[in-house]
C-alpha cells in the first residue's frame, strides 16, 4: 500500500447452510463492481468493531439478525485495488434469525464453494477470490 491509497475496511460473513452451502450476493447496477458476486458485509465505521459492523450489515443488507456468539473469525483478505486497499476479515456464520432477503443486492445464491472455483456464471472480485478454496477446504 503506498502513502495515497486509502485503506477500506470492511467484514465480510460466508453464511453457511445445513446443506454446507455457502451464500453469495450479487452486487446491483449502479454501484461499484456491479454484477460481481460477493460475500455479504460492508464497511466498519470509525470506532466500530468488525463483528458490530458484520451483525449490522447483515440486518441492513439481508433482513437477518445473527448474534456476537455465531460468528467465528475464519481468514481474511488483504488486495490492494486501484485508489484503495481492502482489508477484510471473513467470518464463518452458520446460526441466524430470519431468511435471508436481497435488501440490498440483485440477486443471492446459495451455493458450494466446490461449485465457485473457476465458475465464470458467478464472477467475484479480486479480493474475494483467494477466500474461495479455504471455504472449499473447510466444508
Amino acid at each position: 500500500m503506498n502513502e495515497t491509497q486509502r485503506l477500506l475496511l470492511v467484514a465480510a460473513a460466508a453464511l453457511i447452510d445445513p446443506d454446507g452451502r455457502v451464500l453469495i450476493a450479487q452486487r446491483p447496477p449502479g454501484r461499484e463492481m456491479a454484477g460481481l458476486w460477493e460475500f455479504p458485509g460492508g464497511k466498519i465505521e470509525t470506532g466500530e468493531a468488525p463483528e458490530t459492523a458484520l451483525i449490522r450489515e447483515l440486518k441492513e443488507e439481508l433482513g437477518i439478525t445473527v448474534k456476537l456468539p455465531c460468528l467465528a473469525p475464519f481468514t481474511f483478505a488483504s488486495h490492494a485495488y486501484p485508489g484503495f486497499h481492502l482489508l477484510m476479515p471473513l467470518y464463518v456464520c452458520r446460526r441466524w434469525d430470519g431468511t435471508p432477503q436481497p435488501l440490498e443486492h440483485a440477486a443471492l445464491k446459495w451455493i458450494r464453494p466446490r461449485d465457485l472455483v473457476g465458475n465464470a456464471d458467478y464472477p467475484m472480485p479480486a479480493a474475494d477470490l483467494p477466500l474461495i478454496p479455504m471455504l472449499r477446504d473447510l466444508l
